[in-house]
């Protein structure tokens, strides 16, 4: 059976193993989990650091929208759609037998 581990549990042994005090073998052993699993939550934390200490602004230059930005766009669209196929089928154009 897998093992999860809570992502406090996942820091604690980051840091350490990112403090270099103790061998990731050595941190291992310590926490009962596998060296691989050790260097992968190291390596994961040096990654995602940067984002801990980005501003707002820099948080929405990389993700420009937000859910409620795509539901808004989302539904936007549908009323476009519903007034194109009223005005094709009033035109005569039928869309459902161009498929």
């Amino acid at each position: 059976m897998k093992k999860s581990y809570d992502c406090k549990f996942k820091s604690r042994v980051a840091l350490e193993a990112l403090r270099g005090e103790l061998t990731v073998a050595e941190i291992a052993g310590k926490y009962q989990v596998h060296p691989n699993q050790v260097q992968q939550w190291k390596k994961k934390l040096m990654e995602g650091a940067p984002e801990i200490f980005q501003s707002k602004a820099e948080r929405k230059e990389n993700k420009p929208y937000t859910e409620d930005d795509l539901m808004r766009k989302i539904g936007r669209l549908e009323i476009e759609n519903d007034f194109l196929r009223n005005v094709s089928l009033t035109c005569g154009l039928n869309p459902e037998k161009l498929k």
